[in-house]
């Protein structure tokens, strides 16, 4: 079923390549990494993408919602007030929307917390499990900061938990409940995080390397996004379609011919009514594990054969899980603001049996339409499909 285009209108970012827009496309560009030391101690070798930038803190009627994520959304919002302020306008506080994912979000407050009861045998003052650990706390504090009143969840699905909200915002906006959402989603790093991928044998020792042949795994990362979508405004790019499967396959393995990964991308192209050769770009999921990128590779190449180019840009900042999707949706609105693509780094010596246009180099183009691919334990897909204004 076709769905009218919806116009972006803002977006704000954060991840290891930087706090805003600006900073994280300039490390793009130079192909810098933003992976390095986990920052805090573990009891085996890897490597993470971790945020350094100041964070602002929450007003005081809102401190005891006080974690990071929070302070990341408030970061984030921050970036966000002009387009914020003009929906504010144009729309009453109960037609704008929340929908956010997350998958960790304030677990990293409540293990700082237990360390706490470890040492002195009760929680810190302040802690509220509620408030700083729970998924909807993260919609409280974003509702609370921009008076957004109408709907609102948190989306939790592991790594599509923040590409899904797109596709709320347009059953929302089509249903006649809102005329606006803000989508995105925020994901910290935590010891839980990192050691639950380490026990499933999924973490590499060094940096990640999508899509090669010499890929053992993949890295953690932290930081977020957050999109403003509208019935209509002053569109930056368009949200043309959301492709979406479960196919349940294995609980955390993707199926190995890619069969759900190959079916949102196609239902994404369907709502959209266009073909495989609208498509100028693929934001890959590419993890950089072995099984993750031939199922995709393999889905990829069912769909679109081998001409459309495929980045997996996780190899700057890392898998940021619950906040991928939204991250890896705005890297794709940078592909077509700048009609310029960023390489797909790690990824030489390429993988010859993936039968995929992996770009390795930088290059500029005309790009019209991006697919931004998130694939999530449990066999959840999600293709975001974004084109220009």
């Amino acid at each position: 079923m076709g769905l009218p285009p919806l116009s972006i209108t803002g977006y704000a970012v954060c991840n290891a390549l930087g706090g805003d827009r600006a900073a994280v496309l300039a490390a793009l560009m130079e192909g810098r990494s933003g992976l390095g030391e986990v920052p805090f101690p573990l009891p085996f070798p890897t490597v993470a993408g971790s945020i350094d930038v100041d964070l602002p803190e929450l007003p005081p009627e809102l401190e005891p919602w006080s974690n990071r994520p929070s302070r990341i959304a408030m970061h984030l919002l921050g970036q966000l007030e002009e387009p914020l302020r003009r929906a504010r306008e144009r729309w009453r506080p109960e037609r704008i929307g929340v929908v956010l994912g997350t998958s960790t979000s304030g677990a990293d407050a409540t293990e700082r917390a237990y360390a706490h009861f470890a040492r002195h045998g009760a929680l810190p003052a302040g802690y509220d499990f509620r408030k700083q650990h729970t998924f909807g706390a993260l919609v409280d504090v974003v509702g609370r900061l921009t008076g957004a009143t109408g709907p609102a969840w948190v989306v939790s699905t592991t790594c599509t938990s923040s590409a899904k909200p797109f596709g709320s915002a347009q059953r929302m906006i089509a249903s006649d409940l809102v005329d606006a959402v803000i989508v995105g989603g925020i994901d910290t790093l935590c010891s839980m995080t990192l050691r639950g991928f380490h026990a499933l044998g999924a973490l590499s020792r060094s940096t990640c390397k999508p899509f090669s042949a010499q890929r053992d795994g993949i890295n953690i990362g932290e930081g977020g996004a957050l999109i403003l979508v509208e019935r209509s405004g002053d569109a930056r790019a368009l949200l043309e379609a959301v492709g979406e499967s479960s196919d349940a396959y294995h609980i955390s393995a993707p199926h190995p011919q890619g069969l759900g990964a190959g079916l949102a991308m196609r239902r994404a192209l369907e709502q959209a009514g266009i073909g495989p050769e609208a498509i100028d770009h693929i934001n890959a999921h590419g993890t950089g594990t072995r099984l993750n990128d031939t199922a995709e590779g393999k889905a990829i190449a069912e769909v679109f054969g081998d001409e459309v180019p495929v980045v997996s840009t996780k190899g700057y900042t890392g898998h940021t899980l619950g906040g991928a999707g939204a991250i890896e949706a705005v890297f794709s609105l940078l592909v077509l603001e700048e009609q310029w693509m960023p390489a797909s780094l790690g990824a030489e010596p390429l993988d010859p049996e993936l039968g995929i246009r992996v770009a390795t180099e930088a290059a500029r183009g005309r790009f019209t339409r991006v697919l931004s691919n998130s694939f999530a334990f449990g066999g959840n897909n999600v293709s975001v499909l974004v084109r220009a204004a």
